[in-house]
């Protein structure tokens, strides 16, 4: 069964989708440079790294929903995630503040915090590329590398990572300059590259 971060990732993808049929649509889909796209270039390298941005989000505020459910002792918890309670329980001044996670209610206390340590961490990762969803896998969820596992066929997770890096790059590009170095182009929809 599909995540719901991946169910959302597929419907957005729809919206790449139907840049790709204009841009066939308005180029042709034969070989060659395609010219004056360079606006819907553009708007799909944006959309894309937004997507993906929220997919990495939404798939580790999903995993740790999970955990947090899910988990049978407190003590199975991912380190960093008991850092943080201990962390916060330190900075209460009430005296009694550790009873607020004692017996089972320490699932209340991380749910009820579930969201502010959501939207810390997707503040956090306002640019994906690899290295900050790395963090994110690893304050969320306590996966330490997790772009290690980023490979297919005959791309390595170093390469994966490169890629996926000049591709934020040049997302950056585009929205803060409104323009990027090189003129991007869309690769046709059966490209197995960035």
């Amino acid at each position: 069964m599909a995540s719901k971060a991946r169910k959302a990732f597929d419907a957005n993808a729809q919206d790449i989708a139907q840049l790709l049929t204009i841009h066939t649509t308005i180029g042709g889909d034969g070989r060659g440079r395609r010219y004056d796209l360079e606006v819907l270039n553009k708007s799909a390298i944006v959309l894309i790294t937004a997507f993906w941005e929220a997919y990495c989000e939404d798939i580790a505020s999903e995993a740790l929903m999970h955990i947090v459910r899910w988990v049978d002792d407190p003590d199975k918890l991912p380190t960093i995630l008991k850092k943080q309670i201990a962390t916060e329980l330190k900075k209460d001044a009430h005296d009694l503040a550790i009873w607020k996670i004692s017996g089972d209610s320490w699932r209340k206390h991380l749910l009820s915090k579930l969201d502010a340590m959501t939207e810390a961490r997707n503040r956090a990762v306002n640019t994906p590329k690899s290295a900050q969803i790395d963090q994110l896998f690893l304050e969320a969820l306590g996966i330490e590398q997790m772009t290690e596992s980023w490979k297919w066929h005959t791309v390595s997770s170093v390469t994966a990572r490169k890629k996926l890096d000049a591709f934020v790059t040049l997302r950056g590009s585009i929205a803060h300059r409104g323009a990027a170095e090189q003129t991007p182009t869309m690769a046709p929809p059966t490209s197995p590259g960035i």
